[in-house]
């Protein structure tokens, strides 16, 4: 069965369909990851987006459930050049996913490239394509779409239950290699829905802000959080947790062109000198130049990737340290952030009580 990608400049893409079949809507993005393909589809931050895979084969080493980034699919459809194998391309249909294989997607990267990140309806079987030109024009722009409550925990859950650390992750879209690396860095980990109140989270020794998908800007409750944690608590940011913590203390974001979007994005720390292969997923970036607190920048085009402000105990990264999939370069700084978290003065309390 042929299908079609349409964009919403006129563009038009074919293929060979090999998901599920139907009309989805969605923002047309790239990954540059040569591996992967799974977690890529997995990860909550590709919510709403039609994903265009830049390797010239996808699928060739199947699937697993080991390497779900979290309890279902999340990306409103899959781009590729040559799809391989029948366990990634049955995955897809059983997952609802449509899917193309045979695309052309040199061409398309390079009008993405050019003209940025669009919208897109991905079509497979029989449809008006009129009706879906309409659809498409009445489907909503990233850019001010909040995205977090079709993705975030319903309720409280345990993810580790001992540790030398007792942290708190606030799950705007956390994907699972994050609690991984959380636990084995030694902290006991509890994740808690996106609208939980401060107080709450500030009872632990750290809170983590977790990746997600959208634009950071409407989610106000988020960064008023944010806000009442800071100086009560040490934080982290991780990607959207990493805008929200910059949104939080005074800064601004703004919408990338085509975003990063990839498992090979250079990053140099700018205290050591290191630079950090890193895997990257995001559409919006922090607005900071010449901001002391910027810790990390990138090398593909000078926007921020970490920041540093100690007189409030936070640090962000916009890159991805768990790499699930990537380079494992900076997974040391969340064992990092871990070690030298310190007992909470309500913990402090209760030990001189006793």
């Amino acid at each position: 069965m042929s299908g079609l990608l349409l964009l919403e400049d006129g563009s038009r893409y074919s293929g060979e369909s090999v998901g599920a079949p139907g009309i989805s809507y969605g923002e047309a993005v790239f990954t540059t990851s040569m591996t992967g393909y799974q977690e890529t589809v997995t990860d909550p931050s590709y919510t709403g987006q039609i994903i265009c895979f830049t390797a010239p084969m996808v699928g060739n080493y199947g699937v697993g459930p080991e390497r779900c980034e979290s309890d279902r699919a999340h990306a409103s459809g899959v781009l590729m050049r040559e799809a391989r194998g029948p366990q990634w391309t049955r995955w897809l249909a059983e997952r609802h996913i449509p899917a193309l294989s045979g695309v052309d997607t040199r061409s398309l990267v390079l009008q993405l490239r050019e003209r940025g990140a669009m919208r897109a309806a991905l079509v497979t079987g029989q449809a008006a394509l009129d009706e879906v030109m309409a659809g498409l024009s009445g489907f909503p722009s990233m850019a001010g779409t909040a995205l977090v409550d079709r993705v975030s925990t319903p309720a409280p859950f345990v993810h580790a239950r001992s540790g030398r650390a007792r942290v708190a992750v606030l799950d705007l879209g956390c994907k699972r290699s994050l609690l991984g690396c959380l636990a084995r860095a030694g902290a006991a980990v509890t994740v808690f829905p996106h609208r939980v109140e401060a107080a709450r989270l500030a009872r632990y020794d750290g809170v983590v802000l977790s990746n997600g998908p959208g634009d950071p800007a409407p989610l106000l409750h988020e960064i008023e959080t944010v806000r009442a944690l800071l100086g009560q608590v040490p934080v982290l940011g991780i990607c959207l947790g990493h805008q929200l913590l910059a949104l939080a203390t005074g800064r601004q974001t703004f919408k990338l062109p085509f975003g990063h979007r990839g498992a090979n994005h250079p990053v140099l720390a700018r205290r050591s000198g290191r630079v950090l292969v890193t895997s990257q997923n995001h559409g919006f970036a922090v607005a900071a130049d010449d901001d002391p607190a910027v810790s990390h920048i990138s090398l593909y085009d000078g926007t921020v990737e970490g920041i540093e402000l100690p007189e409030l105990e936070a640090l962000s990264y916009q890159f991805h340290p768990e790499a699930g999939p990537g380079p494992h370069d900076a997974r040391s700084s969340i064992a990092a952030w871990v070690d030298a978290l310190r007992p909470t003065r309500r913990r402090q309390a209760l030990a001189q009580a006793a």
